[in-house]
């Protein structure tokens, strides 16, 4: 679907994806959007290190938007609440699932801006699948050593425990580079076996396509599949996707992450590839199996941190 961009809104041009937020600081530079606080790309020396799309687009795929107040999916849109059931919307039609929390078409509101960074929330009031008032605030920032840092809080305001996952959804790319050429290197051991609606059934460890400790070639990839068991490094997760000239752009992701989703897509706009690596609290279906599933006491918040950093090679 496109949008028109004649129409302004307050004299300013006007982007299927709401206000831009362009972050600056050196050869770094960060575009983030008013709709789902999504991160529409990230450039280092002019070099593209995110998917990203055109003005009149909405994000195809997901694109870089945040998830809250879960990641992925609900199996039929249902789960129980002190045995009562609880009926989401089914967004993912095609597999009759709850995709992607409530948020995905919610326009943040700006909290704080400098020229570095941006701070933004959106409110989710309480609605039939979901009783609880919860705020998501999401900040984005090009730190001292131009690595994008994101940070995502998820505050309860109700006046009983709210369930929640926290994710988002970016692909990364390494500029121009033939993506099928790009090694995908995740530091994960355990895979998450999920049936045909993509719904995790089982646990297993990571084996043939799903073993990516040693990285993989992009052109040989098929996959949809949730990772955990992630090996931090002073705290950090790194996943990262090489060039052979010795380029690559690394997620990374805090120990309250304990689990990282990696797509990649064959049906993404211009590309023949493309690769999403998602950083998540919990998998699918949480809400029903209880993995990763976190509760917030009322008045408490829970904060994730992840980010993107890039390095040119020799």
């Amino acid at each position: 679907m496109t949008f028109p961009l004649e129409a302004t809104h307050g004299g300013a041009r006007a982007y299927a994806t709401g206000r831009q937020y362009e972050l600056r600081r050196g050869d770094a530079m960060a575009v983030v959007t008013e709709l789902a606080a999504g991160l529409r790309s990230y450039s280092r020396d002019g070099v593209l290190l995110t998917e990203t799309y055109a003005d009149d687009r909405i994000p195809p795929g997901a694109t870089g938007i945040t998830l809250a107040p879960w990641a992925n999916r609900v199996e039929d849109g249902v789960w129980f609440l002190d045995g009562k059931k609880q009926q989401l919307d089914i967004t993912e039609v095609s597999r009759n699932n709850a995709s992607h929390g409530l948020l995905r078409n919610a326009s943040y509101a700006l909290v704080d801006e400098t020229e570095y960074s941006v701070s933004l929330e959106a409110t989710i009031f309480p609605q039939h699948g979901y009783p609880f008032l919860v705020r998501h605030r999401v900040q984005y920032e090009v730190a001292e050593n131009l690595g994008l840092v994101v940070r995502q809080t998820l505050s309860n305001l109700s006046d009983s425990p709210a369930p929640f996952v926290l994710g988002a959804h970016p692909y990364l790319r390494l500029g121009d580079a033939p993506i099928d050429g790009l090694v995908l290197t995740v530091a994960a051991q355990t895979q998450l076996v999920a049936d045909e609606r993509l719904i995790p059934r089982s646990a297993a460890p990571v084996a043939g396509d799903t073993d990516f400790r040693s990285g993989k070639k992009v052109a040989a990839l098929s996959v949809d599949v949730a990772l955990t068991d992630l090996k931090y490094t002073a705290g950090k997760a790194r996943h990262t996707l090489s060039a052979p000239d010795g380029r690559h752009v690394s997620l990374w992701q805090d120990e309250s992450c304990a689990y990282v989703h990696v797509f990649v897509s064959t049906e993404y706009p211009g590309r023949s590839r493309a690769v999403a690596v998602e950083p998540m609290t919990g998998p699918a279906n949480a809400f029903n199996s209880g993995e990763g599933l976190r509760w917030l006491r009322p008045g408490e918040s829970f904060t994730i941190e992840w980010g993107i950093d890039y390095s040119a090679g020799a």
